[in-house]
């Protein structure tokens, strides 16, 4: 049964007609399942947006995957006498075209679970999946029926080819030039499509949905994987040189500090008169993609965090702060070395990236032992060489093995949480025996995909994000209470906070609302119960931790000491790999590639929704951009030009760095 379509087609074109007719198809019902699979209500002109943008950046990468093909054709005449030969081409030519069409439908799968990962086609993140192959597929493999689903469209894909495959029909016989042809023809049009359209294209919209929509898949992957870093000078507005010096140096001067010289941000931080804890253990936790509304103090009835919620209580708890983005190297990147986020990947995956000033090599100088400890294999992201290059001793999941613990379950990303913590435990209790201070920067895996977990920990099921979330509660309150058995619990600040939210897109580029995330300070005796409910950025905890403990030092963070900030100077980062977004004062600036700023006020959280959208749209919106300028600005060309690295303090000791693995 052969489309009447084909009847009148040489083989070729009969064949090209029915991988395009399937490429297009598939597209279009992955763009129409991801509509309605997003849940949104769309009006009819969004509908026919996203639905005639969609199918020009279809035709666009259509011509790519039709090239191998043709070339094919071309070789290959379409007039086979022999039998033999004649079948043999048949089927080989059957298997590309089954192989072709399974292609299409994983990528199709593929792209729904994305979409409900990250609520976007493929971008930078998919990329970088693509790069820890080992970690992805362990990760597919073991969150969805793989084998099942896999035999399932093969054997779909096989059923539509043996309908549908033009074939059999004595159809006329296209010469060798006109084969020969389409290849140059089709090259042509790669070209166009590639040239002709801009990601502005589809993106350029109110609603981001809608942008995303107006997409193809594969066009956003190998966009992302071409513009995966980005020169901020080259993308972006600047300030001039002089203008830029001044306005970064008032934005991160704060009581206590001073300049060392006429240019930079390089300063000497003195303590404040009533900090002095210089004999405090530092236990810093980020967690594996807590959003804020999954702990029950921010309003969520399913009871997911009680362990939180309770040292929420008991603790000092931080109720607006805002994590940078929307990975876990780019929430490495502000804990560690307290820098808004550079467009682009994250200064965590960037060559010279060591030597860095952070709060690890600060505390290292003034005799704590600085600690990486991560759940799974340190190598993915390039972890374990950033943290070992600044400083930190690292441990992963391969030193489990020497330290006789037996993990009481794992995944492809990492131990159980609560076996991290039995490993870190194992540093401190060494590190207390020796008589000396520690600090640690503890990174979970077990609130991730295939959300996997010991049993009987929690009564929520595996394999489920809430299970994930309740199980890396359970861990949390577990530890703490195994923790305050040990000598060094008392004189022990705990710091729980995530690495970024579980879900960063919106209806909006940048709905910060989508960036909110909790911080709670656990120290008993050292800390009485409290609530700080100020603007702030993931990039101000180290500063506000290295003021907490009274601490004199020589500064290039970019964040601040929270605690002696003056009221009204608060603000916030959040960030894609591509839009920076300046929170201050209830505004939001957002900058992007080749964009005028954006600047958005009013912005209702809960609706996710605008009220004013423009450049330059209220009185005073000129001097918030160029704040936002001068942060994203600065951190790019100081990174660049080498001037985040560490500053030697006055009496500092010259130290051997760990030998990194």
């Amino acid at each position: 049964m052969v489309p009447r379509t084909f009847k009148n087609c040489s083989r070729g074109l009969g064949r090209l007609l029915w991988l395009a007719l399937a490429f297009l198809g598939i597209s279009l019902l992955t763009r129409i399942g991801l509509a309605l699979f997003s849940g949104e209500s769309y009006s009819v002109g969004s509908w026919l947006r996203f639905l005639a943008v969609g199918m020009l950046f279809d035709a666009a990468v259509l011509p790519w995957l039709l090239l191998p093909w043709a070339v094919y054709d071309a070789i290959v005449p379409e007039k086979i006498d022999r039998p033999f030969l004649k079948c043999a081409e048949t089927i080989w030519a059957g298997i590309w075209a089954i192989a072709y069409f399974s292609f299409f439908s994983v990528v199709a799968f593929g792209e729904f679970a994305f979409w409900g990962e990250f609520s976007s086609r493929f971008d930078f993140i998919a990329v970088d999946y693509l790069v820890y192959t080992h970690e992805v597929i362990g990760n597919i493999q073991e969150s969805y029926p793989v084998g099942l689903w896999s035999g399932a469209i093969v054997l779909f894909s096989a059923g539509v080819w043996a309908l549908t495959w033009p074939r059999d029909m004595a159809p006329p016989v296209a010469g060798w030039k006109l084969r020969f042809l389409r290849i140059p023809v089709l090259g042509l049009a790669a070209f166009a499509g590639v040239s002709g359209l801009t990601m502005d294209t589809a993106l350029r919209t109110e609603n981001a949905y809608v942008g995303q929509l107006s997409l193809n898949g594969l066009y956003s992957l190998f966009h992302a994987y071409r513009h995966n870093e980005l020169d901020y000078e080259r993308y972006y507005p600047i300030l001039p040189a002089e203008r830029l010096n001044d306005r970064i140096r008032s934005l991160v001067a704060q009581p206590g500090t001073s300049f060392i010289s006429s240019s930079g941000i390089d300063r000497n931080v003195t303590a404040r008169a009533d900090a002095g804890r210089r004999d405090v253990n530092v236990v810093l936790i980020s967690v594996e993609s807590l959003s804020g509304d999954y702990l029950g103090m921010f309003g969520n009835t399913q009871n997911l965090t009680p362990e939180l919620d309770k040292l929420a209580n008991d603790g000092l708890l931080f109720t607006n702060l805002y994590a940078t983005g929307t990975r876990t190297v780019r929430g490495l990147e502000a804990l560690s070395i307290g820098t808004p986020p550079t467009p682009g990947q994250s200064i965590v995956r960037r060559p010279q990236n060591g030597g860095l000033e952070n709060v690890g090599e600060e505390l290292k100088e003034q005799g704590w032992t600085p600690y990486w400890v991560y759940g799974g294999y340190g190598y993915f992201d390039n972890m374990n060489a950033y943290f070992c290059a600044n400083e930190y001793k690292v441990v992963d999941r391969t030193d489990l093995d020497a330290e006789g613990i037996a993990a009481h379950s794992e995944n492809i990303w990492g131990v159980a949480d609560e076996d991290l913590y039995s490993l870190a435990m194992r540093q401190f209790d060494r590190e207390f025996e020796s008589g000396n201070r520690f600090f640690a920067h503890i990174m979970t895996t077990s609130n991730h995909r295939p959300y996997t977990f010991p049993e009987g920990r929690v009564n929520f099921p595996q394999h489920h994000r809430e299970g994930g979330v309740a199980y890396t509660d359970w861990a949390i309150g577990n530890f703490i209470r195994r923790a305050s058995e040990k000598p060094w619990f008392k004189n022990t600040l705990f710091i729980i906070t995530a690495d970024h939210t579980a879900k960063a897109a919106g209806k909006t580029d940048l709905p910060p609302s989508r960036y909110h995330i909790p911080m709670i300070w656990y120290a008993p005796g050292l800390i009485g119960p409290g609530v700080e409910g100020r603007l702030m950025s993931q990039v101000d905890i180290a500063p506000t931790l290295m003021g907490w403990l009274g601490l004199d030092y020589t500064s290039r963070f970019f964040g601040y000491d929270l605690f002696r900030l003056e009221p009204g100077r608060e603000r916030a980062f959040i960030s894609t790999y591509q839009k920076l977004g300046y929170l201050k004062g209830g505004r939001l600036v957002i900058l992007d590639v080749n964009k005028p700023p954006v600047v958005v006020d009013g912005f209702d959280a809960e609706t996710e929704t605008a009220g004013t959208e423009g450049t330059a749209a209220i009185a005073g919106d000129d001097a918030l951009i160029e704040e936002a300028i001068a942060w994203y600005q600065s951190a790019s060309s100081l990174f660049r030009e080498g001037l985040l690295k560490d500053i030697a303090d006055d009496g500092d000791e010259e130290q051997k760095a760990p030998a990194c693995r």
